[in-house]
Formats: C-alpha cells, structure tokens, sequence
C-alpha cells in the first residue's frame, strides 16, 4: 500500500492506494466522526463491494442508499435521495457519508456531506480509474444542470481517501480507457517525464498490468495533490486541472449527459485545445501529434461529435465555470507538459481551432 498526503493545514487527509483495501477498518475507522455511517453506492457497484465495505464498520452502526448509476442522474432530485435517507434515519452532524463508486457517486455523496446541517464528514473510496486518479482528489463537489455540467456544486475536502486497485478487475474496457484520459491529462499538464512513460507504457495499462496501474494512479495523485495543495478553491494553478475540460464538458451538455463518457470527452477536448495552441503559434505541430497518438492509442476519441458546430460549442462553453467578467478561460499548452491558463483566444481563434479540429490538421 502506499499513502499519499493531501497538505491542507487543518483539512489535511491521506490516499491510501492499493489491492485488498476494502474492509480495512483500521484505515478507515480513524477518520469517522462519530458513530453514524450513511455508505452511498449505486446499482453497479453495491453488488460488487457493498458487503466488503460494510465489514469496515462493525460496531459502527451503518446504513445504505443505492442510487441509479450514469452521469443523466447526477442531479439535485438524485442528492434529495441520500437526504431522505439521512433524515428518515435521524443522522446527526456528527454522521460520516462514505461514497462507493465512481466519479459522479463521489461528486454526489460530498456535495450531499456538504450541505448536509450545513456540512458533514465524509470518505472516498472511488472504485472506477478516473475516481481514483482524479474526482476522490480535491474536494470538488456537485451535480449537473441541463444548461451546464457541474455548475452547482460545494467544495468539500473528504476525511481520507481509499483507492482499492483491485476494484479495477471488475471495471469494463469503456470506463478503464475513460480513466487512462484524466491519467494523460496530468502528463500534458506538468509532467512531461511521465508523459513520455505513458507513451511506452499504454498497452501495459489496458492490460490491467498491476505495477502498471499502481504507477499511473500514484503518480496521478501525486500530481493532483501537490496542486490542490498549492491553491484549494481553484483561484490560480488549480485550473490547470481543467485541461480539456471546457471543450469537454460542452460535448457531454451538448450530447446529453451519459452519451459520452466524461474521460472520453476529455480526450476529445485535450486534442482540440492542443490544437487551439498549434493555430495561437504555441504549440509545435509535432507536440500536438504526440498528444493525438496518446489518446489514440489509449483507444479514446480524438475528434469531438461531428453533432456540435463552433457555433454550438462558443454556446455551450459561454455557459462555463471558467467565465469570468464575460471572458472564457481556457487551459492550453506550450508544450508536453506545459498547460498556461488564458483567457486571450477570442471566439474567432477558438472557431478557427475548431475548424482546424475538423479537418483533422
């Protein structure tokens, strides 16, 4: 196992990372409240790993909410669910919530601890590739809204954070190749060493092998942790997280929440604000195809759904966290592992991008 810390003074927690996590209850237990736990999992996963997770809390006394499973569900009228759940139980504010799932069981089950008598405890243990490299991190919280993903939401730092890699061996092909897309992002942002290893690694990773896996999620964490820890609430280089995000985030509204996965909008996204930098002049056109074989190869789109026109995506990314005072923030790239935050592209660069995009230049 290994222990990763997340340095936030007073909100500090660990990652644990390893096989055989589950049920560990002197790793969890510490982290507890008091001695009310809500477990939330959905109707994938709690058939799997529910009965495993519960024998963390003997003693303890324990309840479960089983939620649908898929991003369309990622919605107020959803958290509403674990909130009947924790009234019609008479939880106190001393309650621990425990998400177990993957990113939007994560996203769902804080942004509930979160508003829950004004704010909870709560632990993550994320049993998909992208949770555990990327959402159990940070303490972003939330839910969708038709007009724009994620746009209501909390941050909320979890208690600690319990990657089980095993849990992977149940994960179809689909979701493991969305995950390995948050693990390129953190290669393009600042970590050119480990993109070049992802490069000579890719097919040892949708192999399952497990040294293989073990690297990418620590190194992942690693990355991830070091920004949250220099800027908690995403007012400077926390951004940088949300490389390709933008682009993303408006094919997954666009499209309808579930018809894309979120790693796989992603990719789409990392190529096109790749491609954006190529046409800006700050990206070399060989770098960019080094990004697009990445994605390729870990068998993710590389073009966006040919559904959304420049038109259409200008509309969808104007609705976007990452507006300020009217102007659209985008993370793009000087490099392999050289992500800027900037706000300068005008819509007629990001169009040209696009089209750019299109032509498969």
């Amino acid at each position: 196992m290994k222990t990763l810390h997340v340095d936030l003074g007073a909100r500090s927690y660990p990652i644990y990372i390893g096989p055989g996590l589950l049920g560990r209850a002197d790793l969890v237990l510490p982290h507890l409240t008091g001695t009310q736990v809500m477990i939330v999992s959905n109707e994938t996963v709690a058939p799997l790993y529910l009965e495993r997770t519960l024998a963390a809390f003997k003693g303890i006394r324990t309840e479960a909410v089983i939620l649908p499973d898929g991003e369309q569900y990622k919605t107020l009228e959803t958290v509403n669910t674990i909130f009947d759940a924790l009234l019609s139980h008479r939880f106190d504010r001393k309650c621990t919530l425990v998400a177990l799932g993957g990113g939007v069981v994560g996203d769902m089950t804080g942004f509930a601890a979160a508003c829950y008598q004004r704010g909870v405890s709560f632990i993550q243990i994320p049993t998909t590739l992208l949770s555990q490299v990327d959402s159990s991190v940070g303490g972003k919280t939330g839910v969708n809204h038709p007009l724009g993903k994620n746009m209501i939401g909390a941050f909320h730092q979890p208690r600690c954070v319990l990657a089980d890699t095993d849990t992977l061996n149940t994960l179809d092909e689909r979701q493991l190749r969305a995950g390995i897309a948050e693990v390129i992002k953190y290669g393009l942002i600042n970590d050119p060493e480990f993109f070049a290893w992802l490069e000579q690694n890719m097919n040892a990773l949708l192999s399952r092998e497990p040294e293989a896996l073990s690297y990418a999620i620590e190194r992942s964490c690693r990355d991830k942790a070091a920004i949250v820890a220099a800027d908690e609430t995403e007012g400077g280089v926390r951004a940088l997280l949300n490389l390709g995000h933008t682009y993303g985030h408006a094919i997954e509204t666009g499209m309808g929440y579930g018809e894309w996965l979120h790693g796989e909008a992603i990719a789409a996204g990392m190529v096109m604000a790749a491609q954006l930098s190529q046409h800006l002049g700050w990206m070399a056109t060989d770098d960019v195809a080094r990004v697009r074989n990445l994605i390729q190869a870990a068998g993710l789109p590389v073009q966006a759904p040919a559904e959304l026109d420049a038109a259409r995506f200008l509309e969808l990314m104007a609705v976007d966290k990452k507006v300020l005072a009217g102007k659209l923030r985008l993370i793009l790239l000087r490099g392999i592992g050289q992500a800027v935050i900037s706000d300068s592209a005008t819509p007629e660069q990001i169009s040209a991008g696009i089209d750019l995009h299109r032509s498969g230049s």
